[in-house]
């Protein structure tokens, strides 16, 4: 199954980043229609994404990001800002808790190497959540969307949560599920 380790942020962040984007979208629909924009249910922050995970290594990677979480505390986190992973990605940026956020980043993707489902040597953690994608074969510039996204600003919220998600790909995008989740700093979660 294809898996990942992510935050989501609370229900109120992710309304205020609706409203910023929300004349974004209206802009390229107007333009061009080059931008896929990810389904605002599954906006969340990716800690590591694992990539196919054989049934027999989901286990061991579940115990190991109990650990994870329970080495963790709640984070105070805040949407802000904008950027782009060249004309790739557009996403909004993360304020607040984020050294602990990296070093939580840095635990989830060292689940992964110890596990062999990821490389020894990745890129540094750009704490962000992806609001957008080009689409493929489009020539659409992402900068000024997100030099409009760059004044946004959200209140804080509390992470409290660690969870492996499940994504399943469709001809409609990624449909995301919850295989299992911890809160950070221990206690129940399955």
């Amino acid at each position: 199954m294809r898996l990942f380790a992510a935050l989501f942020p609370d229900d109120g962040a992710v309304r205020e980043l609706e409203r910023a984007v929300r004349p974004l979208r209206r802009q390229d629909e107007r333009d061009t229609r080059g931008v896929r924009w990810t389904p605002v249910a599954g906006w969340h922050l990716t800690l590591a994404f694992y990539g196919e995970v054989p049934d027999e290594l989901v286990p061991e990677l579940r115990q190991r990001l109990a650990a994870v979480a329970t080495a963790g505390s709640t984070l105070i986190l805040r949407l802000a800002g904008g950027g782009r992973f060249g004309d790739r990605a557009l996403w909004a940026g993360v304020d607040g808790d984020t050294e602990p956020l990296t070093a939580l980043a840095t635990a989830a993707r060292a689940t992964g190497t110890a596990l062999g489902l990821l490389p020894d040597e990745r890129p540094g953690y750009v704490p962000h959540l992806t609001v957008a994608l080009a689409r493929r074969g489009a020539r659409t510039a992402l900068a000024p969307y997100a030099e409009r996204l760059d004044a946004f600003a959200g209140r804080p919220w509390a992470a409290g949560e660690l969870v492996l998600v499940r994504s399943e790909t469709g001809p409609d995008g990624s449909r995301y599920s919850t295989e299992a989740s911890w809160p950070l700093g221990g206690g129940a979660g399955g």
